[in-house]
């Protein structure tokens, strides 16, 4: 039958949440253990609050019970199926109220409403020992309605309470609409605090745990970067060598202690990266450019005009020059590089540009734009309020342009939180 099948399920249920309230309790017990041991404070919240920490408050029904055993009730079996009709309504309701979809079901609601009934019925029916069936429809109250509006609904509950005590036995028993109010404003006090204090641990580890991703992502980027740039100027210096060597072992040499010059410089800016505090010099790096573009046969012309640049400012553009340099040397085979940085009052723009074989050479670069290298400098200057074309010139060869706010308050909040470099195309 269905309904057998249901009490099974529920019963399923009931046992699983046990067992992993269990679990959670003695993971819990033995954070507490470790943080005496240590004497460091534990983090760890213990299990979260289910139906089980609400069904010990149904001993206050004892007295009801009592009374049916002891004959003292009329009707017995009205009162024995109200009270077991009561019980099996709690039970429902308070398990279902720890579940957000579930305590906002219509089911749910519909089920605390018969409760209302119920309980309003049992008391002014037989007063007494049943009348404390209030404070714990009120527990039940608080543990599903908690929301804006359980401040009316708790004091109607009170008032609710108060007329029935009154009437079925005096004055004596206003005590009984004293506890429903306490029952029901501590309840739903006491579960919103711990479930908002869970989803702040929630958030917390939510948000360590995507510090940890971009933390690795400007580790990735910034040694992707550095490895693909240095290597690119190993291998060209090391191409020139072996030209040089038949008719110039002086010159050939003098490629050569470039070569260790850069591998030294690499290892320096390999470890700065480690750290995290790695800043380019855009001077620094237009004297890099010089010498790749000169090792590779390309004619370098650098311009530089305007007011001086933030450290920040320079080290973007520095970034923007390492990658285009390596895209010129790599895919243009081009013979002339021309470099301008000009520098306003409100935008400093950067502009590299060279005369190689344009679209056919330059599609890898044009799709870095959406893809590696020059992917990650558009999202760095977009970041700080910059932009980055970068495309076929109408001349031929190709053209990179950057441009970024003299002073940016994005910039210096972005480049000191993580200098995250550009991936190398």
């Amino acid at each position: 039958m269905s309904w057998m099948r249901g009490i099974t399920c529920q019963v399923r249920r009931g046992r699983a949440a046990r067992t992993q309230w269990k679990a959670d309790m003695a993971e819990f017990k033995a954070a507490q253990k470790e943080s005496q041991r240590t004497g460091e404070w534990s983090e760890n919240p213990g299990p979260p609050p289910t139906g089980f920490s609400l069904l010990p408050w149904l001993l206050l029904g004892l007295g009801s019970f009592s009374n049916l055993l002891q004959g003292k009730t009329p009707n017995p079996w009205v009162g024995g199926l109200g009270l077991f009709a009561f019980n099996s309504l709690y039970i429902y309701v308070v398990f279902r109220s720890f579940v957000k979809e579930k305590r906002e079901a219509a089911a749910t609601r519909v089920a605390l409403g018969l409760m209302g009934l119920l309980t309003c019925g049992l008391a002014l029916g037989y007063g007494g020992s049943w009348l404390y069936f209030f404070p714990l429809l009120g527990l039940a109250t608080g543990a599903c309605l908690r929301g804006p509006r359980l401040g009316r609904i708790g004091l109607s509950l009170t008032a609710l309470a108060a007329a029935v005590s009154v009437f079925r036995a005096g004055w004596d028993a206003i005590n009984v609409a004293y506890g429903t109010f306490l029952s029901t404003m501590v309840t739903a006090a006491i579960l919103s605090l711990s479930e908002a204090v869970r989803e702040l641990r929630a958030a917390r580890e939510e948000l360590a745990r995507r510090a940890v991703e971009k933390e690795r992502l400007r580790f990735s980027r910034d040694l992707h970067d550095l490895l693909g740039h240095t290597l690119s100027v190993i291998v060209v210096k090391s191409e020139a060598a072996r030209r040089l060597a038949p008719r110039d072992m002086d010159a050939a040499l003098s490629q050569i202690s470039d070569i260790e010059s850069v591998g030294r410089q690499a290892l320096t800016e390999i470890r700065e990266a480690v750290t995290g505090y790695r800043e380019g010099s855009l001077a620094t790096e237009l004297d890099r450019a010089r010498s790749v573009l000169s090792a590779a046969s390309v004619e370098p012309v650098v311009r530089q005009t305007g007011t001086p640049l933030a450290p920040q400012t320079e080290t973007l553009l520095g970034w923007v020059v390492r990658e285009a340099v390596t895209n010129v040397v790599r895919h243009s085979d081009a013979t002339r590089c021309e470099i301008t940085v000009d520098s306003g009052a409100e935008r400093v723009r950067l502009t590299v540009t060279d005369d190689g074989t344009g679209a056919d050479a330059a599609e890898p670069r044009h799709e870095g734009v959406g893809g590696t290298g020059l992917k990650g400098l558009t999202e760095r200057l977009a970041a700080a309020g910059g932009s980055l074309e970068a495309g076929p010139s109408p001349r031929g060869g190709f053209t990179v342009t950057a441009e970024l706010p003299t002073e940016s308050l994005e910039l210096l909040t972005s480049m000191t939180v993580a200098t995250t470099a550009p991936r190398a195309s």
